[in-house]
């Protein structure tokens, strides 16, 4: 990815694709999680961290299956390096640490793991599991963990057939809003 028209092309094209194990596809899921931060009065570096935090899974070849074989293929890192020269670290370290956040909410809340859909249990897996206490204290004590902690429980909910959104140009601005960085 070299610009910001890129991504949103590339979560047009690429996020027309079925969302894993979810009923809905990658785009939805993109557009339900950004307009629940948005909703929340999150600031922008939120809103694109909640729009694009699963970008990772867009990139290269893409990583559809790989879950069912066992393989974790770091989304969240593959989503922070495309995202980092354009956005800055904000949104670049919402997006990385989205996937501990998961770990972390395991440790942290009783139930939170029976509130996950499908899909998210079984990448969770692969992902190393939930946090232990020291893991869980390392990781909410990082720069950033708080935003990722809320643009985890967006994508969370970001997962239900149907639910209407504002289209994807609609966050341009959300984006443009960071443009120093873009």
């Amino acid at each position: 990815m070299t610009t910001v028209d890129d991504l949103f092309d590339l979560l047009a094209k690429a996020g027309a694709r079925r969302y894993g194990g979810e009923a809905v596809s990658q785009l939805a899921h993109a557009l339900q999680t950004a307009t629940l931060a948005v909703e929340a009065g999150e600031p922008a570096s939120v809103v694109v961290a909640a729009l694009f935090h699963d970008i990772g899974h867009l990139v290269g070849e893409g990583d559809e299956g790989l879950v069912a074989q066992g393989v974790d293929a770091r989304h969240e890192d593959q989503g922070a390096e495309a995202l980092r020269p354009l956005f800055g670290d904000a949104v670049a370290e919402a997006v990385r640490l989205h996937v501990p956040a998961k770990r972390w909410l395991c440790y942290a809340e009783g139930g939170y793991w029976d509130s996950l859909s499908r899909g998210s249990q079984a990448s969770l897996a692969v992902q190393g599991g939930p946090f232990d206490a020291d893991q869980a204290a390392d990781f909410i004590a990082q720069p950033h963990a708080e935003a990722a902690v809320r643009v985890r429980r967006y994508d969370d909910f970001a997962k239900v057939r149907g639910r209407g959104t504002p289209g994807l140009d609609e966050f341009r601005n959300w984006a443009a809003a960071l443009r120093p960085h873009a």
